[in-house]
């Protein structure tokens, strides 16, 4: 049985504007779900996952403004209270992570330590 609970993760406005474009394009899989998750690796310990994916056994599934959202029960833990953007300026273009969590993070904002 899915249950689905309040979304331990925000998505900025800039992040669901994004999201729904990609979603829009021609080709994209509607039965994906948005995979927010950690994994080891990265100048800081650990690395953030974003991208579209296959529900699995296991998830934890949300909804947040329309965009089916799963990650799995063990990555809570790093990404509580987390917010994901999507920054357009000149310096810096693509998702952003700002993790409460973490304890530091790397230059390039992808990695992080806890």
């Amino acid at each position: 049985m899915d249950t689905i609970t309040q979304a331990p993760i925000k998505l900025t406005g800039g992040a669901v504007k994004e999201l729904k474009r990609l979603m829009a394009e021609d080709g994209f899989d509607s039965a994906q779900y948005l995979r927010v998750g950690v994994k080891g690796g990265g100048c800081s310990g650990l690395s953030y996952i974003l991208g579209f994916d296959a529900k699995m056994e296991g998830d934890d599934t949300y909804e947040i403004e329309g965009i089916p959202v799963v990650m799995k029960k063990a990555h809570g833990l790093y990404l509580l209270g987390i917010e994901i953007d999507f920054a357009h300026g000149l310096e810096a273009r693509g998702f952003t992570f700002n993790n409460p969590n973490a304890s530091s993070s790397c230059g390039c904002g992808t990695s992080f330590a806890v």
